[in-house]
């Protein structure tokens, strides 16, 4: 994972916050606390929220993204492949809560399976975005700002033909204002 890292660690100071929204497993979480971070964990599945605690030595909040509350708390948010399973029409309602909880200047990673639409596979729900997908998403939120965007295989036995959309965004501080199309 360290090279989906890099980018997005550096661009925050030495103990800034993060919230590993969606954490999983813990795994995240638990790298970036030992990289010196301050981490708040986030997990919608009470079970998996369980395990993570146990593996990141961490308390795991036990919430939805639809319900997140939190304002201008975190310098970053790491959103790895967690939003996927938000669907696509709660997704502009979920960016705005995200945008919330960053400060001012704050970074958000995000990442989806790489493609357009919504799915199910194996009893879950899925939605894919690509990077037009994405920015016309974010097209709706003045204060968020692609800063970087790049496609990944995926590096788990089996799936080497499956490809994932990342995204580094910038809660910017002051509304940007809207881009004039060039004609």
């Amino acid at each position: 994972m360290s090279p989906l890292y890099a980018p997005f660690l550096d661009k925050l100071a030495p103990g800034a916050t993060i919230l590993d929204a969606g954490c999983g497993s813990g795994r995240d979480a638990l790298a970036f606390r030992e990289r010196g971070f301050a981490v708040t964990a986030m997990e919608p599945s009470p079970v998996l929220a369980r395990m993570a605690a146990v593996h990141c030595g961490l308390p795991v909040v036990i919430r939805r993204f639809q319900d997140l509350d939190w304002h201008a708390r975190f310098d970053g948010i790491w959103a790895c492949a967690s939003l996927l399973h938000v669907p696509l029409a709660e997704l502009p309602g979920v960016f705005h809560r995200l945008a919330q909880a960053l400060r001012p200047d704050g970074v958000l990673y995000v990442s989806f399976k790489y493609g357009r639409g919504e799915r199910e596979h194996g009893g879950r729900r899925f939605t894919d975005l690509d990077g037009v997908g994405l920015a016309d998403l974010l097209g709706l939120m003045p204060r968020l700002e692609i800063l970087k965007t790049w496609v990944t295989a995926d590096c788990r036995q089996g799936r080497s033909d499956e490809w994932w959309l990342n995204s580094l965004i910038k809660h910017q501080s002051v509304a940007m204002r809207p881009r004039r199309s060039a004609s």
